[in-house]
């Protein structure tokens, strides 16, 4: 597929999807949403790729969706709308392989709803973050009052959402929003630098755990321990498993093959 709003760079096992439509603000319409798609599937069936950063170019990560294609939806059309931006996003989430939000500028709407379906968010300090929906007449639409509650706890989400309110890095970091906040010229950096920590470790190890993190959090504890215990011994069948506790016992670094 060719793209002309996704811009895709690949920096050893790190994979970098850049949305790409700064005229406006990178905001998410089909087209863009559509390319999403298409580039998280390359990303997901690449085995050379073990994490992915995910960022926007220009001023913005995603200002929100795009209020010109919406503005033009009947009831039907909305929904259908919101579930195909629903379920991209549930693929970015369900995804194997880490991603690393890089948020370098607005991330409203449907880009905080982006950011949110990531594994981990990193902020510029001129990051803005919030869900200003209701204040278009609308509710979010791209799985925003499911999983803001989940990451910032129901009575700060409802806040949020109801309100519209804008909020800046720094409070994002306080209510949990966001791992951390760097300056924009050391945002790439740092997220690359994460990146490649996680790289280096056990890569079926890593997506186990992510398996269990997720699976778990839907789930009453019993059977989320239940999760892990099996995705625990499944470790124990792979060849890192071996490697890294080898590596421990004779005092040196570890050579994952990622099986």
């Amino acid at each position: 597929m060719d793209f002309t709003k996704i811009i895709f760079e690949q920096k050893g096992s790190v994979g970098i999807v850049k949305i790409n439509y700064p005229q406006a603000l990178n905001a998410l319409n089909s087209e863009v949403l559509g390319e999403l798609n298409a580039i998280f599937d390359q990303v997901a069936a690449d085995n050379s790729i073990k994490v992915v950063i995910l960022t926007g170019e220009g001023k913005a990560f995603v200002a929100g969706a795009d209020i010109s294609q919406m503005s033009k939806l009947n009831a039907s059309e909305g929904k259908a709308f919101g579930e195909f931006g629903a379920s991209v996003f549930r693929k970015i989430e369900l995804m194997a392989k880490p991603v690393i939000a890089a948020v370098n500028g607005f991330a409203l709407g449907g880009g905080c709803e982006l950011s949110m379906c990531c594994d981990i968010r990193i902020a510029s300090s001129k990051a803005k973050f919030g869900q200003p929906e209701v204040g278009l007449g609308i509710t979010p639409g791209f799985s925003g009052t499911q999983r803001l509650p989940r990451i910032v706890g129901v009575g700060k989400a409802k806040e949020l959402i109801y309100t519209a309110d804008i909020i800046n890095a720094q409070e994002a970091l306080r209510i949990g929003l966001v791992n951390q906040v760097v300056e924009p010229e050391e945002l790439m950096d740092t997220a690359m630098a994460m990146a490649e920590k996680i790289a280096s470790k056990a890569v079926v190890a890593v997506k186990y755990s992510k398996e269990a993190i997720n699976k778990g959090l839907q789930t009453d504890i019993d059977s989320a321990i239940a999760i892990e215990a099996n995705l625990f011994g499944l470790c124990f069948a792979t060849e890192d498993q071996k490697e890294g506790m080898g590596a421990f016992l004779e005092k040196r670094a570890p050579q994952f093959k990622n099986r």
